[in-house]
């Protein structure tokens, strides 16, 4: 089982940046890929970014795309989500996940695992 643990999460205004960090435990960590999603209260959890952990190819949601960008540190098994010019329809807890099988990117039942989340607020 893998564990995930997300941090970076907090209050800014809009058009501020967040930088969301998600570290990944547990032996052996075996991941295809991994990827963030949100939920806004009364809303389901969405799909936003995913990457290949091998290969680092990065899929976005159209609502976050020239925005957001994902990135991994392979070595220290971390996931990262650069989020800028930040809009107040981001506002969100946000969480990341792992997929150890192959999977459609988009979808949340494609994860193994997940994190407890962490909350991004974008003020107007």
């Amino acid at each position: 089982q893998v564990q995930l643990v997300e941090s970076g999460g907090g209050l800014v205004q809009a058009g501020g940046s967040l930088r969301l960090s998600c570290a990944a435990s547990g032996r052996p960590f075996s991941s295809v890929a991994m990827g963030w999603f949100r939920q806004a209260p009364e809303k389901e959890r969405e799909f936003v970014a995913a990457i290949n952990w091998i290969g680092g190819n990065t899929y976005y949601a159209d609502s976050v795309k020239g925005r957001f960008t994902i990135s991994r540190d392979n070595a220290k098994n971390t996931l990262y989500l650069q989020m800028n010019s930040l809009k107040p329809e981001d506002t969100a807890v946000y969480y990341c996940a792992s997929m150890r099988n192959g999977g459609r990117v988009v979808v949340t039942t494609s994860y193994d695992s997940w994190g407890q989340g962490t909350q991004v607020t974008v003020s107007s």
